[in-house]
């Protein structure tokens, strides 16, 4: 399978509120959005998609595509004007797959998953790409789905599909979700009680499950990643340009969109929205305490 088209761009510092990740395409040296220019599909015959890298394995900064600024470039997750961070729980250090985002998916706010029985989350479906390789912050790469999970995060749905680089050597070896435990004994387990304590050290209640923490095979994941590419669609298309509150304040700016004319900018004006924020400095800010410091201990 060829290497990404995609180039991350970084600017401003890591560790402050000044921090971003923009994602270029290569081919065209364009800026693009990361939730709504990169197609889904790398490979729509064979399955194999692209998800865009949020967070790399053993990191611990929450970053996440940003919905409201222009172009959803990725920055840190901010709550009370603080940066967030994940803690180390139970010796695992940080997020423990690389962590990211499919493009062009939404889970929709405005309506009930059927499976898990709560109201979409507002964002782009996660992916857990559980490959031998860290990917960096803002790498595009080209997954095969293997399966996911319904977690119910503070009442809302938030599936996290797993999948493996196609580039990895065990790609070929994995096929479904049955196949993970077989080849990484003890992932599918340590990925749910991941999932159900990382936030108990912040003061919050244990997360819960749809079926009660059953991994849900390929056939499930597939149809729920074409589910949501369909939200998204829907979104960007006018879906809900009769009640824009129910967009939530998503932006929708891109540089490719056909059919957003109204949204699309030009390459030069996407260049000048990012030169427009403050330019990249290589030391990462100090910070202290960082969570990252502590492991915290959870009983299950």
């Amino acid at each position: 399978m060829s290497t990404s088209q995609y180039s991350r761009c970084e600017r401003g510092q890591l560790n402050t509120l000044s921090y971003r990740v923009f994602i270029k395409n290569a081919a065209t040296n364009e800026f693009v959005s990361p939730f709504h220019d990169i197609p889904l599909f790398a490979d729509k015959q064979n399955n194999v998609f692209n998800a865009v890298i949020e967070i790399p394995r053993w990191s611990n900064a929450k970053m996440e595509i940003n919905k409201k600024e222009k172009l959803n470039p990725i920055a840190q997750d901010v709550k009370n004007n603080k940066l967030r961070f994940v803690n180390n729980v139970n010796n695992y250090h940080g997020y423990i797959w690389n962590y990211g985002a499919l493009p062009q998916t939404w889970e929709d706010p405005n309506k009930k998953d059927e499976t898990t029985g709560c109201n979409g989350d507002n964002d782009p479906l996660d992916v857990c790409e559980i490959g031998s390789r860290i990917h960096q912050r803002g790498s595009v790469i080209q997954v095969k789905v293997l399966g996911t999970l319904g977690l119910i995060d503070e009442g809302e749905a938030d599936w996290k599909i797993i999948a493996i680089d196609v580039n990895d050597p065990l790609a070929a070896k994995l096929n479904d979700i049955n196949d993970v435990e077989n080849h990484c004994p003890g992932l599918l387990e340590a990925t749910r009680d991941w999932f159900r304590i990382y936030k108990v050290p912040t003061g919050k209640p244990f997360n819960s499950f749809a079926a009660d923490g059953k991994f849900f095979d390929r056939e499930f994941a597939l149809k729920t990643i074409h589910h949501d590419h369909e939200s998204w669609s829907n979104l960007v298309h006018g879906g809900y340009d009769a009640e824009p509150e129910k967009k939530k304040g998503i932006s929708l700016v891109n540089t490719t969109l056909a059919e957003t004319n109204a949204l699309r900018v030009s390459a030069d004006e996407a260049t000048k929205a990012v030169e427009e924020t403050p330019a990249h400095v290589d030391q990462p800010a100090f910070v202290d305490p960082l969570p990252i410091d502590t492991v915290h201990f959870v009983k299950l």
